[in-house]
């Protein structure tokens, strides 16, 4: 299954804003939702195309709201996130999948409270912090010298993103 990963604009509460506004709430009523870090919200879809579709539909909402729009496809990489720009290109079958891993976005993933013991019912756990930009020229996975973190999360880009 496709997940979108929606992460939240500093200074707002991204849960509040999509869930209280009625149109929002409608789209995302037929999903279970996530919260996997700080200041996100997380639905499963059934394809990339349903993802797009989502995203489409939300599109106004995360103009005001969304800081950041993951995508995650199975059958692309199962540890690495696709930036929306790439996963409609994927959609519409402009770029292949193979060649969708040179241009990335890495974050470290800092954990919210460092003292703190994980549980099923807790929150998000990690917070998406200072995004390194790297050009991939071995294929292999790139490493985070930003920040002293225990993991990362690599999110793919198009070439025009990773020029910007």
């Amino acid at each position: 299954m496709t997940r979108v990963c929606l992460i939240g604009e500093a200074g707002t509460n991204l849960q509040y804003e999509l869930l209280s506004r009625e149109t929002a709430r409608e789209a995302l009523s037929t999903y279970d939702l996530e919260r996997p870090f700080e200041n996100s919200l997380a639905v499963r879809t059934v394809s990339i195309g349903a993802a797009v579709s989502l995203l489409n539909d939300l599109n106004w909402y995360l103009t005001r709201f969304v800081d950041e729009v993951l995508v995650s496809e199975p059958s692309v990489s199962d540890r690495e996130w696709l930036s929306r720009p790439l996963a409609i290109r994927l959609r519409n079958g402009d770029i292949d999948p193979d060649d969708t891993a040179e241009f990335c976005k890495i974050y470290g993933l800092e954990r919210i409270d460092p003292d703190s013991v994980p549980t099923a019912d807790a929150g998000p756990t990690y917070r998406l912090v200072e995004p390194l930009y790297v050009r991939r020229t071995d294929g292999g996975r790139p490493e985070y010298d930003l920040r002293d973190v225990e993991e990362t999360l690599i999110v793919r880009l198009t070439e025009a993103e990773y020029s910007s």
